[in-house]
């Protein structure tokens, strides 16, 4: 619980660093090295302190932009000027309560040990027993609808008014065909979400 405390805190201390220009460093240490998994400056003394000395490193960055920055990076969007919240919670609002529906449905056509449809909090929670769990929620302030998926991992749509569906900037990916791809494939049985 304390590495946790003095994890945060170095975090903080890190971000307070970050606003400031230039160049900064810092020094880190732990009680072996990081390969053998040593408990860090903060730990209390462990197995690793016999291994000698703590070892030291130094760790830079910069709060500059570099052009590998400007290159590899989405670029910045002000949702707020996309859509406005009203809308944007009508469309979210609209799109996890039809997945609601065809979930339920679902359920009660196929067979899977552990199938629960859960809507709680403005989140929809797909459990699937053993084969795991999705998460589907809204995120006003980025107007965004986020997944948490045990196939895919976490993603965050947008809406692209152009196709009329949430779309996953970086891969392309449409949040309802994601859905009946991974969802169908891990029941055994296709699902209709459109």
């Amino acid at each position: 619980m304390a590495s946790r405390f003095a994890a945060r805190l170095l975090l903080q201390r890190l971000s307070t660093l970050r606003r400031a220009r230039g160049t900064s460093s810092i020094l880190v240490a732990s009680e072996a090295p990081a390969d053998v998994g040593g408990g860090g400056l903060f730990s209390p003394p462990g197995p690793w302190s016999a291994l000698g000395p703590r070892c030291v490193s130094r760790v830079s960055f910069s709060t500059r932009p570099s052009a590998l920055d400007e290159r590899q990076n989405p670029a910045a969007v002000d949702y707020r000027s996309l859509m406005s919240e009203e809308e944007f919670h009508n469309l979210a609002d609209e799109t996890i309560h039809d997945l609601l529906e065809k979930f339920e449905e679902y359920g009660d056509a196929i067979q899977v040990d552990g199938y629960e449809v859960d809507y709680g909090n403005h989140v929809l929670t797909l459990k699937l027993g053993s084969l795991g769990t999705y998460v589907i929620n809204k995120q006003a302030p980025n107007r965004q609808i986020w997944l948490s998926s045990p196939v895919s991992g976490p993603s965050r749509f947008d809406w692209d008014a152009t196709a009329k569906t949430w779309v996953y900037r970086r891969t392309k990916a449409a949040l309802l065909q994601l859905l009946e791809g991974e969802v169908g494939q891990l029941c055994g049985e296709p699902i209709s979400l459109r």
